[in-house]
C-alpha cells in the first residue's frame, strides 16, 4: 500500500470537500512532552520561590526574648583605647566602615545587597537611643532592640568576648563622632533565600545561639599563650570553622575562595611557616613565596599586636592536624 494509505480522509459533511490530516510526528510528539515537563518545572521552581521567599522573612522576623546580664560599661581613656583596638582588629570595621557609619559588605547576584549599620549618633543611626543593655543584646546574642536577629552579624564569635572586652567594645562605639549617612536598603539573593530557608543559623547568630547559657569567659592573661591564643581566635571561627580547618565559607557568595587550613594538617601552610613568616602573612597579606592572600582574608587582623599574634601562632600550632573543609 503506498503513501494514500497513512492519510486520513475526512468528510467536511457541511462543504462535501475532503479534508487531509497527517498523523503527529514522533519530533512533534517529542516535542509536547519536552514543553509539558519544563511547564511542570517552571511551576515547581516558582512554587519553591515563593516557599523559599516565605521561609526567609518568617526566619528574618522571628524575634528572640533575651535577658541580658548587667554590664558596667567604663569610660576612661584606656577602657575607650582598648575597644578601639578590638573593634579594629577584630572586623567591626569590615561592615561598619572606618567611621562606623556604614559600609558596603556584600554586593553580589547570588547573595544579594547588605551595608553595615551605622553604629553612630548621625543622621541614620541604628543605635540612637541604644542603652548599655541594647548594645550588649546586640554583640553578645546578635538580638536588635526590636527583639529580632541581626542578619550576618557574627555575634557567635563575639558571644567569647570577655566581660571586660565586651565593656571596652561599647565604651569605644560610644564614644565614635556622629556621622550622618542614610542606610541601604538590602536586598536578599536567591543564595541568601536558600540558606535563610535550610539553615537560618548560618546567616542569623542570634538563632544558633543558646542565649539563656551564654557564659562568657572570665578574663584571660594576655599572654603570647595558646590559652590567650584560643580566646583571639574565635573571631576566625566564621571563616574557618569551629576546628579552623578552614573550608567552603558558607555565608559568602559561592565564588568566594575556600578558607585556609589553620592546623598544622599537611595540606596547610602552618606546618611549613616559622611564626615570624606567619605573623608577617596576617600583617602584609603576603605569602613568603611572595604571593598575595585573597581580599576576602580581613586585612584588620593586620592590626593584632605582637602578643596576639603570637598566641594565635602558639594556638593554632596546638590543634590537633585535621584535612581542609573537615568541620
Amino acid at each position: 500500500m503506498g503513501r494514500s494509505a497513512h492519510i486520513t480522509m475526512i468528510e467536511n459533511q457541511s462543504s462535501g470537500q475532503s479534508l487531509l490530516r497527517l498523523p503527529a510526528s514522533p519530533m512533534k510528539k517529542a516535542f509536547k512532552v519536552i514543553l509539558g515537563t519544563l511547564a511542570g518545572l517552571i511551576v515547581i521552581l516558582v512554587g519553591l520561590g515563593f516557599f523559599a521567599r516565605g521561609r526567609s522573612q518568617a526566619a528574618l522576623g522571628k524575634t528572640y526574648a533575651v535577658t541580658v546580664r548587667p554590664l558596667a560599661i567604663p569610660a576612661d581613656a584606656a577602657t575607650i583605647g582598648r575597644g578601639k583596638h578590638i573593634a579594629e582588629t577584630r572586623g567591626c570595621n569590615d561592615c561598619h566602615g572606618h567611621d562606623y557609619a556604614g559600609a558596603k559588605v556584600i554586593e553580589d547576584g547570588a547573595m544579594g545587597r547588605l551595608y553595615g549599620s551605622n553604629l553612630t549618633t548621625g543622621k541614620g543611626s541604628k543605635v540612637a537611643g541604644f542603652t548599655d543593655e541594647d548594645w550588649v543584646r546586640a554583640i553578645r546574642h546578635g538580638v536588635g532592640k526590636d527583639g529580632r536577629g541581626l542578619f550576618i552579624m557574627p555575634a557567635v564569635e563575639y558571644s567569647h568576648f570577655s566581660d571586660e572586652d565586651l565593656a571596652a567594645v561599647i565604651a569605644f562605639l560610644k564614644s565614635v563622632p556622629p556621622v550622618d549617612r542614610d542606610p541601604v536598603a538590602p536586598a536578599y539573593g536567591p543564595m541568601t533565600q536558600i540558606l535563610l530557608t535550610l539553615a537560618p543559623e548560618k546567616m542569623i547568630a542570634a538563632a544558633a545561639i543558646d542565649h539563656a547559657h551564654v557564659a562568657p569567659p572570665v578574663s584571660i592573661a594576655k599572654a603570647p599563650t595558646a590559652e590567650y591564643g584560643r580566646y583571639v581566635a574565635t573571631s576566625c571561627m566564621g571563616c574557618h570553622g569551629a576546628n579552623f580547618s578552614g573550608g567552603k565559607i558558607e555565608m559568602g557568595p559561592p565564588d568566594w575562595p575556600l578558607a585556609a587550613n589553620l592546623t598544622p594538617h599537611a595540606d596547610g601552610h602552618l606546618g611549613k611557616w616559622t611564626e615570624q613568616e606567619f605573623i608577617s602573612v596576617v600583617r602584609t597579606a603576603k605569602r613568603p613565596d611572595g604571593t598575595t592572600l585573597n581580599p576576602v582574608m580581613p586585612a584588620a587582623f593586620g592590626g593584632m599586636d605582637d602578643i596576639e599574634l603570637k598566641a594565635l601562632w602558639a594556638f593554632f600550632r596546638s590543634l590537633p592536624p585535621v584535612a581542609q573543609g573537615t568541620r
